[in-house]
């Protein structure tokens, strides 16, 4: 049995956004490459991630599954519909589908709803035993997959997918406790952290990791990689034995606990990417981020690059409390934090938060077309300023930040 797996281009082909430099430092599609990992050795599988590969519609294999995010669900439907013209049946997953699964039922002959392990192992065996006929609406696991019984990734895979300059991937926990309303890992991982042993993941570092400069990084994709403190520190201790270099996203808060930053740096962290969303404490009070202090963003920047780590922020605009000077303000103050790097976006509410909702109650939604929620368009009708005064507020900002003078 032949399968393939995709991941779908952000836009359609021939508008694709992602040019050569940005390709060169993108993520490979983690999710397609786990399902991969519990397929079948029997089974032949290919993946193909748009951004770098045609699909080929010519040859039509035994059954096609594509991971969509929102941005990508109108690409994931317009290939999922090619396939299921010429026959072969077609699985939608990945959060936009997880999270609108009466929408995805629509372009699919069946929908995986949340983490994909064990849901798909019961998909293969029914589609084996009586193919296309055989298959249910919905596969849903009735509880969470214990990360100790899934195997890692199948990186060799990636030789195939493009040119990825970082592919020592793996993820050390998922689920997030906390509660943000334009998040909705909560919803897809639950909120209640679950953590590979670390015994294992040390296993997978060495039998990975290579004698190179870029062999010697290594990327973990986990949503707050420092979410529990004790196993963090034991894990920065062990991996500190290794001889890498790392880099992963955490929360503001974390550094609190001075030890645990000391042990991070210590242990190869190169750079940390950390939600700082607001200068506001309207806005963070809005978004239900009370874990984030501002008047503690300096010294928690300041303790990292102690350690040598590189800080990127990610900061964003629109929410209600906003007015037009904010695009100012936080460029001032993203300078004064002295961040390496800074990431800006534009509130986007993705189906399946509690932004999502309120807006839809409000009726303030101007905008219905997926592609457009990339967190670099309006979708909706903010607050204090126009749609075309919030983009145009991004635009400046990031000008201003990555001009000469801003860099120096």
């Amino acid at each position: 049995m032949k399968i393939a797996l995709i991941s779908p281009a952000f836009m359609t082909v021939k508008t694709r956004r992602v040019g050569k430099l940005a390709n060169f430092f993108k993520v490979p599609p983690m999710g397609l490459l786990n399902v991969a990992t519990v397929t079948p050795s029997n089974i032949e599988l290919t993946v193909i991630d748009e951004d770098f590969q045609d699909i080929d519609f010519s040859t039509a294999p035994d059954l096609v599954g594509i991971s969509a995010m929102t941005a990508t669900a109108p690409r994931a439907y317009e290939i999922a519909s090619k396939f299921r013209r010429i026959g072969v049946p077609v699985v939608l997953g990945g959060p936009h589908p997880s999270l609108m699964y009466e929408e995805a039922r629509e372009y699919a002959d069946t929908v995986i709803i949340g983490e994909a392990e064990g849901a798909w192992e019961r998909l293969l065996s029914d589609f084996m035993k009586n193919g296309k006929s055989g298959l249910k609406p919905y596969y849903q696991n009735q509880s969470r997959p214990d990360l100790a019984a899934i195997p890692f990734p199948r990186l060799e895979l990636l030789k195939s997918m493009g040119n990825y300059a970082f592919t020592n991937l793996l993820h050390t926990s998922r689920g997030c406790p906390y509660n943000c309303s334009f998040c909705s890992v909560k919803q897809l991982l639950g909120n209640i952290p679950r953590h590979r042993p670390i015994s294992d993941i040390v296993e997978q570092i060495k039998a990975i990791r290579k004698d190179t400069l870029i062999g010697k990084v290594f990327i973990f994709l986990d949503d707050n990689i420092m979410i529990n403190n004790r196993y963090a520190k034991q894990l920065f201790r062990e991996i500190a034995e290794l001889d890498i270099m790392w880099i992963s996203q955490t929360s503001i808060n974390s550094t609190g606990d001075d030890e645990l930053v000391e042990l991070a740096g210590k242990s190869g962290c190169l750079a940390l990417f950390i939600g700082l969303e607001s200068i506001s404490e309207n806005s963070l009070e809005e978004m239900r981020k009370s874990q984030n202090k501002i008047a503690y963003y300096e010294q928690a920047i300041r303790k990292l690059h102690r350690q040598g780590i590189f800080v990127e922020g990610a900061f964003i605009f629109g929410f209600d409390s906003d007015r037009k000077d904010v695009f100012e303000k936080t460029v001032r103050f993203a300078k004064k934090l002295r961040l390496d790097g800074v990431q800006y976006s534009i509130l986007t509410p993705l189906p399946g938060t509690d932004l999502y909702n309120t807006i839809k109650s409000e009726n303030r939604f101007i905008e219905q077309d997926w592609s457009k929620y990339d967190c670099a368009q309006v979708v909706f009708r903010p607050r204090h300023m126009s749609p075309e005064e919030l983009e145009a507020g991004l635009s400046w900002a990031y000008k201003k930040t990555y001009s000469f003078w801003g860099i120096f």
